[in-house]
């Protein structure tokens, strides 16, 4: 398989996936060549896969002047960056890393509400800067009983539901159907979750129809008690609408592991104590990248062998 020539849209920042994959194929690093265009024109022939991830993947322009791509394997879960309707007319296969990741990112929507509402980074920086010397800290807010409400119920927003319940947190939740076999309570409108829950949580795939799901009307229902964690995708959420909330207190708190245009934040955030900023950390453990990194190269070697993929989407 030396001879297939895989694209990496994404940059190369996982050392090993870069390794397993430059032993198998012909790897390009798409990220760092300068003349794209020619580039593709002189390499269109040779390459067959692509790989990418949440920031980058592969959009209708780059499947058109690849014609002999067969797959795009993506190192995330969300395939927000792949034309899924051109692969479909194209016949391309598409896979990405589901459950791999679901563990970690629940960890951290829980550590998002710990963080935010026991304000655990200001209390690192209150310690560090010497000011205990001159007093305690100031009191936080009591996490255990808050009432939680999840928009998107699949494997992560399970996930983080069940150990939301370990908190002794009511649980509730919106998608587009009702769910027969969960017992929590579900609301037809992200308006109603946001009014009858303490911390709403974004763990829904973005599409279309989720861009833009958490607007200014949502931000108003849960108030200036509640708290938002978005441990989806920066567009779930209108940013100058939660800006302009935040900075205006009329939305209790923030955790937020992703944004609008990464790596840019808002700068205005950077001062509020009663929000946490991540860099899109959400599977960023040695243990789970590893586990992704090797779905890809799997699902790779499986199609370019004529086996069954292990992820498919498409």
């Amino acid at each position: 398989m030396e001879s297939i020539g895989v694209l990496m849209t994404c940059p190369p920042f996982d050392p090993y996936l870069v390794e397993q994959l430059e032993k198998r194929f012909t790897l390009f690093k798409f990220h760092s060549i300068p003349d794209k265009a020619h580039f593709l024109n002189s390499n269109k022939a040779s390459i067959r896969a692509v790989v990418g991830n949440a920031s980058a993947g592969a959009d209708a322009q780059l499947i058109h002047q690849l014609p002999n791509l067969e797959i795009v394997s993506s190192f995330s879960v969300g395939i927000d960056k792949i034309d899924l309707a051109k692969c479909r007319e194209r016949g391309i296969r598409v896979t990405n890393t589901p459950d791999v990741l679901t563990d970690d990112v629940a960890d951290l929507a829980i550590g998002l509400m710990l963080a935010v509402l026991r304000r655990l980074c200001p209390s690192d920086r209150y310690v560090r800067s010497g000011q205990w010397k001159r007093g305690d800290y100031k009191l936080t807010t009591k996490f255990t009983g808050k009432s939680v409400g999840i928009i998107g119920l699949g494997r992560i927003g399970l996930a983080i539901a069940k150990r939301a319940e370990a908190f002794s947190c009511p649980i509730s939740y919106h998608t587009r159907a009702e769910k027969s076999d969960v017992k929590y309570k579900y609301y037809p409108s992200v308006v109603e979750l946001a009014a009858n829950c303490q911390i709403l949580v974004v763990a829904c795939a973005l599409t279309e129809e989720t861009r833009h799901i958490i607007n200014r009307e949502v931000i108003n229902a849960l108030g200036p008690k509640g708290v938002l964690i978005n441990i989806g995708r920066g567009p779930h959420v209108d940013e100058p609408e939660l800006v302009s909330a935040l900075v205006e207190g009329r939305l209790g708190g923030a955790g937020l592991d992703v944004f609008q245009d990464e790596p840019n934040v808002p700068e205005e955030l950077f001062g509020l104590e009663n929000v946490v900023l991540l860099p899109h950390v959400g599977s960023g453990t040695m243990e789970t990248r590893k586990e992704m990194a090797d779905l890809v190269v799997g699902n790779l070697e499986a199609h370019f062998l004529n086996k069954p993929l292990l992820t498919p989407v498409l």
